[in-house]
């Protein structure tokens, strides 16, 4: 039978006991948040507070999916579609694999959506050819070949003269990578619950190789070196590696199971703001360059890391963006203002721009009051919607951008 997911927002609450939140879940999340230095949600009693992070956490028979929203006179149940499509956007789901005809076919969360493209890359590998490689093994054969164990032979076939205790090379499918997807496919059949899902996993194991089990971590991952053979496995790995390094096993009071799969939507923003404006600039034909995180030595071992640097090719005019993902509004922290501005003395920025979701509107670059020196600098927050007009994720947001820069 297919769970039941809780949807909750940034920043809502979860009780125990509301939505069959039991105190074996609340002891896992809290765990969970421990591990990862206490950044996905605040404690309260006997409940949690979700922060700035979305997406789902699955403990046991219960899952709650966490859902992005900019605005609160917005439609709930458009923000779903957005945090899917933003994740594409991002390159956090293929959107080659997985699109919102099946999304709405198989009426999947976001979590069967990551096991269903996992699930698309494997059959889509097989169907390649999985790849062998040379190992080595020691074992009983009865023909000899490769070396002889002495010690291992005289032990074991003391009786069976006819056999050989030896270590050769084996050309198979048995290798490290197909170890690691194992253990993923191992991990989606033990946590799901999903009909449609577990049919896929059938299929998928009936062609698949029967491999040694390993212990993976993320050195396991870090380790793993593709060549022009195994290149083809990179988007399934990946995959993997989300799934694998995100199951945490035994982690509540109550022996339940949990995945989390979370992303921090000021990241999310950040990326999918700098994406569509260097997509826009690039279709534009633009003389403006558009550049991600530029560091810069502040003090000591202190860095200045401003979310997006514009550069005019021809006059090196200099722009800088700053992206937050919260409301913004008239009472904007001092902290912010004071952020931009020191990012736009250090690189020489005419214009800075604190950028917003929300609904376009009509601001203007106030310049900053200095009795130092003769500079000029010109601060402005900026409104752009996150939806269209359908309610979707606005793909003109590189457009929107560019008018509110008056560029």
């Amino acid at each position: 039978m297919k769970q039941k997911v809780v949807i909750k927002y940034e920043y809502q609450k979860l009780k125990v006991g509301e939505h069959n939140f039991t105190k074996n879940h609340f002891d896992a999340f809290v765990k969970l948040n421990n591990l990862h230095g206490n950044k996905y949600f605040t404690v309260l009693h006997n409940g949690i507070q979700f922060k700035e992070y979305v997406g789902i956490i699955q403990v046991g028979g219960f899952s709650v999916e966490i859902h992005p929203k900019s605005d609160k006179h917005q439609l709930d149940s458009q923000w779903r579609n957005v945090l899917i499509q933003m994740l594409h956007a991002c390159g956090k789901i293929s959107p080659k694999t997985t699109g919102a005809a099946n999304v709405n076919k198989h009426n999947l969360n976001l979590l069967e959506i990551y096991f269903e493209l996992f699930l698309k890359e494997i059959e889509l590998l097989i169907r390649l050819g999985l790849i062998k490689k040379y190992r080595k093994e020691s074992k009983n054969i009865n023909a000899l070949k490769g070396k002889l164990e002495f010690s291992g032979h005289i032990k074991r076939n003391l009786i069976h003269k006819e056999r050989f205790y030896t270590t050769h090379q084996v050309y198979d499918e048995n290798n490290k990578i197909h170890q690691i997807l194992s253990l993923a496919l191992e991990i989606i059949e033990n946590l799901n619950s999903t009909p449609y899902i577990n049919s896929f996993v059938s299929k998928i194991r009936f062609s698949y190789p029967e491999v040694s089990k390993i212990r993976v971590t993320a050195k396991t991952f870090g380790d793993l070196i593709l060549d022009r053979k195994t290149k083809p496995y990179d988007p399934a790995l990946k995959l993997a590696r989300l799934i694998v390094l995100n199951y945490s096993p035994d982690i509540s009071s109550g022996k339940e199971q949990m995945l989390s799969l979370l992303f921090n939507m000021n990241d999310l923003w950040e990326k999918y703001v700098l994406i569509k404006l260097k997509n826009h600039f690039k279709t534009t034909d633009s003389n403006w360059k558009v550049k991600g995180q530029d560091v810069k030595k502040f003090i000591k071992n202190h860095y200045l890391k401003p979310d997006i640097i514009l550069k005019n090719k021809l006059t090196n005019e200099v722009i800088v963006i700053d992206t937050k993902w919260k409301l913004g509004d008239k009472y904007i922290s001092v902290q912010d203002l004071r952020q931009v501005y020191t990012y736009g003395r250090y690189w020489e920025a005419k214009k800075v721009m604190l950028l917003y979701p929300g609904e376009n509107r009509e601001t203007s670059f106030e310049k900053y009051l200095n009795e130092f020196d003769n500079t000029q600098h010109f601060c402005k927050l900026g409104f752009v919607s996150v939806l269209d007009g359908s309610g979707g994720l606005c793909k003109a947001i590189g457009n929107d951008i560019e008018k509110l820069l008056d560029i």
